[in-house]
């Protein structure tokens, strides 16, 4: 088993743009646009919310692939991810799961009304041109509830220039519509997805967000991202 490889994958790419104020950073200004940018990310690849169950390079409808001694190290992995995530999520209800009568053991998997729903399906090519299917059930819209602190790296330099400083904003936000199938399962999803994964309503959360103010005094952020969880127990 791999170990816990629960990270941050970027899907998107945004420049969000705010100007100082004499020298102060405006909380307010700072709040309207880190959740548009959560908003805009999630509009423009239609997904359901900023946290994903990532379930590994698959495409439905899916028949089990046996592991094979000519498989990668990548393929060995990926079977070992689907292997997991796949009977979680037909239990949890986005998956269906029939088991293929001619080949012993293997299941057949297809998407329910409500995967469907909730799907993201991003995709990579290979070097030699193969295209890897990538999917994940996505949920829970980022609420941001306000900026508590602004901390500016002044030592640290920016990505762009030499007169470009980091700095870093803490909000705190609360996920709104989380799913019944998310909170009725919290335990499983937890138990292989990490504690961290499962964002509960009315509850408020802390996060910090890399920024960059450039020589101009314009302070923008170089991207945004979802969270993608990856499977790491059983």
């Amino acid at each position: 088993m791999k170990v816990n490889l629960i990270n941050v994958h970027q899907l998107i790419i945004l420049t969000l743009v705010i100007n100082t104020l004499s020298g102060c950073y405006n909380k307010k200004e700072f709040k309207r646009v880190i959740q548009d940018g959560f908003d805009s990310a999630r509009k423009k690849a239609n997904v359901k919310g900023d946290f994903c169950f990532y379930l590994g390079s698959v495409k439905f409808p899916y028949i089990d692939i046996p592991p094979s001694k000519e498989d990668t190290k990548w393929m060995s992995w990926n079977k070992e991810d689907l292997a997991n995530t796949l009977p979680l999520f037909a239990e949890i209800g986005l998956l269906t799961r029939q088991p293929v009568e001619t080949k012993q053991s293997l299941f057949h998997y297809d998407l329910t009304e409500l995967g469907q729903k909730y799907l993201y399906s991003f995709f990579n090519k290979t070097l030699s041109g193969d295209t890897i299917y990538n999917n994940a059930f996505c949920y829970g819209p980022i609420k941001v509830v306000e900026v508590t602190d602004v901390n500016e790296k002044t030592n640290k330099l920016g990505k762009n220039s030499n007169n470009e400083t980091q700095f870093e904003v803490t909000i705190n936000y609360q996920v709104i519509n989380t799913p019944e199938w998310v909170i009725n399962n919290q335990d499983k999803l937890k138990a292989l997805y990490g504690f961290s994964s499962v964002r509960l309503p009315n509850v408020t959360y802390t996060q910090t967000l890399p920024y960059i103010k450039a020589k101009n005094g314009e302070i923008y952020q170089e991207s945004s991202s979802y969270r993608v969880m990856r499977p790491f127990g059983k």
